[in-house]
């Protein structure tokens, strides 16, 4: 990004955003997985920035404040991922109830590995998006 510098627009920014998303190795995109938390928890594998936490905790919103049930499921569910897929289940959770997040984690549980991994960058990438966005309305 800090060589596609200076970028004219917040479309541009966007748009270059994501054709490096999608250039970058499988590595990379492991690697940045490594800085969310499980859907449901609040603290990543790696110590991310105060304020990357505090927008992971208002994406996850709506499953941090289901009942118990659904965060036992979502938990449950979390380490069946963890176990076929040896990563973390990675959600644009902005928006989606933990009814909806729960369901969209046990369909992608059928995946195979290659299609799982394509998905869960394209999940990082929406997530990236509305990052990007966040950190220009500051």
């Amino acid at each position: 990004m800090t060589s596609s510098r200076p970028v004219q627009d917040v479309a541009t920014l966007l748009a270059t955003s994501d054709r490096i998303w999608r250039d970058v190795s499988a590595a990379d995109w492991l690697e940045a997985f490594h800085s969310h938390p499980r859907i449901g928890e609040t603290r990543a594998a790696q110590e991310p920035s105060a304020r990357s936490q505090n927008w992971s905790a208002e994406e996850q919103r709506h499953a941090a404040e289901s009942d118990d049930s659904l965060k036992q499921a979502l938990a449950e569910a979390n380490r069946e991922y963890e176990q076929r897929f040896h990563r973390i289940f990675i959600i644009c959770a902005t928006g989606k109830s933990a009814d909806e997040i729960l369901a969209n984690l046990r369909q992608r549980l059928n995946n195979d590995e290659a299609t799982e991994l394509r998905e869960a960058a394209e999940q990082q990438r929406q997530i990236a998006q509305i990052r990007l966005r966040k950190w220009l309305a500051e």
